[in-house]
């Protein structure tokens, strides 16, 4: 699994979010209540700042992907899609990584949902069947969507394929050759513009439950994966 662009991908309500001191209560409900900016809707799972230094919108931008311990690279594509176009469209980038993949399920949970400051986790299921994760997913699209603790990606280890659904509810794809997945993002109307931002990079803030931690317990549990530590997931 390659992992993520985003420096800042540890959950952001671990730092203060300066752009809300001072406001009051009815403010900030009234500014987490907005999902839609212009053409783009949000998911539940994160909220720009209050002084929306980057305003979500839809499009895709090339990356490169810099491995720390070898300094191998590989070419990516970091992808913002609207609420409406958002699962079809991951569903379909799965396509180029054929029937046996592997999947992870990352999660930023905590034992206690109240103080949100569990690091990074991820969980690892190999060679199961796509149609058959799909199916499986499709059972669970408001975890997958709405919450702001919960990550995903599918894997096709030996093509060097990955395409993640972050906590962010970002797309990241990272392939050797990108051009199969970009004439799949301009059929959903995403298109290249080297100059978006995504709002993994300004102060933004994720929303979660307990209810979606259970949840994830569940799936995680339906697909039989393995944790990356000694720690049961299941008794948290």
């Amino acid at each position: 699994m390659f992992g993520s662009l985003d420096p800042s991908r540890r959950p952001a309500y671990q730092k203060p979010i300066s752009s809300f001191l001072g406001l009051t209560e009815e403010q900030i409900d009234a500014h987490l209540a907005v999902r839609r900016y212009g053409d783009f809707e949000l998911t539940d799972a994160v909220t720009p700042s209050y002084d929306l230094r980057v305003v979500p919108r839809q499009g895709y931008r090339h990356e490169t992907y810099t491995d720390p311990e070898t300094g191998g690279m590989m070419p990516a594509l970091m992808v913002a899609a609207t609420r409406e176009v958002l699962w079809d469209l991951f569903e379909d980038l799965l396509e180029p990584l054929g029937d046996d993949v592997a999947f992870v399920l990352e999660t930023s949970h905590t034992k206690n949902t109240k103080s949100l400051q569990n690091g990074h986790r991820d969980f690892y299921r190999e060679h199961i069947d796509l149609p058959v994760l799909k199916s499986t997913l499709h059972d669970h699209l408001d975890l997958l969507l709405n919450d702001g603790c919960t990550g995903i990606a599918v894997t096709n280890p030996s093509a060097l394929l990955e395409v993640q659904l972050d906590e962010h509810k970002l797309i990241t794809i990272y392939a050797k050759q990108l051009s199969a997945f970009e004439r799949i993002l301009r059929g959903h109307g995403v298109f290249l513009d080297q100059r978006i931002k995504f709002i993994t990079e300004a102060e933004h803030a994720h929303s979660t439950s307990e209810r979606y931690r259970k949840e994830f317990n569940q799936l995680a549990y339906k697909l039989g994966m393995e944790s990356d530590d000694d720690e049961d997931l299941f008794n948290a």
